[in-house]
């Protein structure tokens, strides 16, 4: 009956968070709410199961912050090391937009390649996969297609374009490393992975996707910014770059916090901070910095986001305590008959063509207890399977307009702008794109690890 249950409040969710007809924060959170309150307690009555996928305690012990091995026991329920450092982020990521960071960088690269079309098509790829590697591919979108707008305007060509390769390359970007993506935060903390983890494992996938990617989209909208096509441009009308930098302080300090962040990223393994400690240690240098405006900083934080995270861990909580997930792993250990190369493929494939129709968060977040399930049932190393899962999600959420969020974000920048993407248009560059990564990450991963 608890199976049933939570099944069905777990398929409500989706279809509620899917229709787009309210606000995905409100379905998760009364999702939340209804397996605490049914399943765990009319049904089952069991106060033992909503304490543990709530997972209060496991913030007030010391391991939870230092410790970073630690993350692993906090997979259960509600994540909170994600939560806090996604928060972190964000408070970070607001001050370096308030000081003109984003702005400056993308000025600055257009005005390195002497603004020629082509050449800031494919810097602001590049860029759009770097920046995606360290900050959410979705805050990387956000500002990066602003400017590809603003600039598009003074070079006379069609911003829908780059910005299609942009979002690519972005949620590319973000499968390198693990905070480059929400799904791989999810992954990275509920298995106690680290930055350099990702690094060279999934980075190997995304910077051979990248080059691919680059050659691919250059191939496909080469028309869209030869010279022949377009009108004389008036370069003397294009901001400079240090005209949007309208505190030197700020800016300073922004670049100096970005830079500890990432040195705190990728030494956390060796370090023993906790992803949760880099996040609640770089917001708390941000607000005591811009202690004047701390307040408006928080109130810019999206925590419609967070709220999102809360009740989605709750949901997945339901399935794992009732063991829906379990027989989900059982499942796909029957029909792969031991084979390991075909499990692979599975998880990548089936991750990916999910993850192009539903968020690749939530989907993520119900596959870490089962892959989990898998490795310890059949004797498959969990880092192939923790891999597989990540490539797939990332990659596989970038086939359509729904697939991420990075998407809907750069969609509807673009469409402020006064330039509709719709679904024939994205689909049309986004899904060979998508195939052509998740090919070449399946080659790899049998390849490399196989």
């Amino acid at each position: 009956m608890a199976q049933i249950a939570v099944l069905v409040i777990f398929v409500l969710m989706f279809v509620l968070i899917v229709s787009e007809k309210i606000e995905r924060h409100y379905v998760t959170l009364g999702c939340g709410v209804l397996v605490l309150a049914v399943v765990f307690g009319l049904i089952m009555r069991s106060a033992d199961a909503v304490w543990s996928t709530l997972n209060l305690k496991s913030i007030i012990t010391s391991g939870f912050w230092i410790a970073s091995a630690s993350e692993v026991e906090s997979s259960t329920g509600i994540n909170w090391a994600t939560i806090i450092f996604v928060f972190g982020m964000m408070i970070m990521v607001e001050g370096m937009s308030d000081a003109g960071f984003f702005r400056w960088l993308c000025l600055s690269i257009a005005k390195a390649v002497k603004y020629k079309a082509m050449s800031v098509f494919v810097t602001f790829m590049i860029m759009a996969a770097v920046l995606s590697m360290f900050i959410d591919s979705i805050t990387v979108i956000l500002f990066l297609a602003a400017v590809t707008v603003e600039i598009s305007k003074f070079l006379k060509f069609n911003p829908v374009p780059m910005i299609l390769a942009e979002i690519f390359c972005a949620n590319l970007g973000g499968s390198a490393t693990m905070c480059g993506d929400p799904p791989n935060i999810i992954i990275g903390t509920s298995f106690g992975y680290s930055f350099f983890d990702f690094v060279v494992n999934t980075g190997l996938i995304a910077a051979i996707g990248l080059v691919l990617m680059i050659i691919y989209y250059v191939i496909v909208f080469r028309k869209e910014f030869s010279a022949k096509n377009r009108k004389p441009v008036d370069l003397s009308a294009i901001p400079s770059p240090t005209s949007v930098i309208k505190n030197k302080f700020k800016f300073t300090v922004s670049c100096g916090i970005f830079a500890i962040a990432v040195a705190l990223l990728v030494t956390h393994a060796n370090t023993g901070f906790s992803v949760a400690f880099i996040g609640a240690v770089i917001a708390a240098i941000t607000l005591i910095f811009a202690w004047k405006d701390a307040w408006r900083l928080i109130k810019k934080v999206d925590f419609k986001t967070l709220l999102f995270f809360v009740g989605l861990f709750i949901v997945v909580g339901g399935l794992e305590q009732t063991g829906v997930l379990t027989t989900f792993a059982e499942f796909i250990a029957k029909l792969c008959g031991g084979n390991t190369m075909l499990m692979v493929a599975i998880i990548i494939w089936v991750s990916g063509i999910a993850s192009a129709f539903v968020d690749n968060i939530p989907f993520a977040a119900t596959m870490v207890p089962v892959i989990r399930s898998l490795a310890a049932t059949q004797g498959v190393d969990l880092e192939v399977l923790t891999w597989s899962l990540a490539i797939g999600t990332d990659i596989g959420g970038s086939a359509t307009p729904i697939g991420a969020s990075a998407n809907v974000v750069g969609i509807s920048m673009a469409s402020k702008a006064g330039h509709t993407i719709g679904w024939g248009k994205y689909v049309k560059s986004a899904l060979p794109a998508t195939i052509i990564v998740l090919v070449v990450a399946t080659i790899v991963i049998w390849i490399r690890y196989l």
